[in-house]
């Protein structure tokens, strides 16, 4: 478990802008770790976090950062359910989430958003594979 920065990039819901946005970030040789795209908001991990906002803000992308964090789940039913019962048990509210796994791999990676960090992680402490 770890935190990690994301960054809240808004876009036109619109044909194009999801690639202009991924475009100016590859120009700048930054790498997309993580992305959740949602209506009009970019979520993005980034390989260099000060990079990403220098070349965002001057490509005039609205941009915000947010602390959230990034947990790896055992790849098997039940494991996302037991961290958000976790959670929720102890009052925290997930605010959004997103996660993949790839075929064939024992570990999810899960990006949580949440009001309570410390208390997440806390609340977490051995739920991880």
């Amino acid at each position: 478990m770890e935190r990690m920065t994301e960054l809240f990039v808004v876009v036109e819901n619109k044909p194009s802008a999801l690639g202009d946005l991924l475009g100016h970030l590859a120009k700048e040789k930054i790498n997309i770790e993580a992305i959740g795209l949602f209506q009009d908001v970019a979520k993005l991990s980034v390989s260099d976090v000060n990079l990403a906002l220098k070349a965002l803000r001057g490509g005039k992308y609205q941009v915000e950062m947010r602390e959230v964090l990034r947990l790896e789940l055992d790849n098997k039913p039940g494991s996302f359910a037991f961290v958000a019962s976790r959670l929720g048990a102890v009052g925290i509210n997930i605010e959004y989430c997103y996660c993949t796994v790839s075929k064939g791999h024992k570990s999810a990676s899960v990006i949580l958003d949440v009001a309570d960090l410390d208390g997440a992680m806390a609340a977490l402490e051995g739920a991880e594979s």
